[in-house]
């Protein structure tokens, strides 16, 4: 299995960037993200996820680990194929695909081609459950919020923390130093 491609960039294109490594130009299927990073002649390193079926054998690749986590999250919810989780992630970062899921916003889900409000409301129910099982193993009882906050709020901060913490960020929170006088 490949995990990641390091070469010269040797052409973007709509979806697409093909990745010259030693004389072989892989195509990578990616989002706009990665997309946006990447210019052609230059060195870059994506990370990938080969899909391999009866009649397919497509390679994607992510600029970022968080993005290919994310991508392979989505892929494992029923009826979200790869094309659609290319989609959802073309329009947001996979920050922003994290608090979608942990505030269950579908219209951030909505809002890429080809999603509709029932496999919107799918993701939300199938990634929020991971990530909350996810979240029982990680321990959060040392983290002191920068903020105090209430019940309602401690309790949407930790759904916060463990959906982003299964996405692969590490997501330590601190209280400032108090300005001095």
């Amino acid at each position: 299995m490949f995990y990641y491609l390091d070469g010269t960039v040797a052409e973007i294109l709509p979806g697409l960037a093909v990745i010259d490594c030693g004389g072989v130009g892989y195509a990578c299927k990616t989002t706009n993200y990665t997309l946006s990073r990447l210019k052609k002649g230059q060195k870059a390193k994506l990370y990938t996820h080969l899909n391999v079926g009866e009649d397919i054998f497509e390679l994607y690749g992510f600029s970022a680990l968080n993005e290919l986590n994310s991508f392979r999250l989505l892929i494992g919810v029923s009826g979200v194929g790869p094309k659609a989780a290319l989609s959802i992630l073309s329009v947001g970062s996979p920050e922003a695909l994290a608090m979608a899921i942990v505030t269950g916003d579908e219209k951030a889900l909505t809002a890429a081609p080809g999603i509709g409000k029932k496999i919107a409301q799918r993701i939300i129910l199938e990634l929020k459950d991971k990530m909350a099982k996810e979240s029982a193993s990680v321990d959060f009882a040392d983290l002191t919020p920068a903020v105090p906050a209430s019940d309602a709020a401690s309790a949407a901060r930790s759904d916060a923390i463990a959906g982003l913490s299964v996405l692969g960020y590490s997501c330590l929170l601190y209280t400032s130093p108090s300005p001095r006088d």
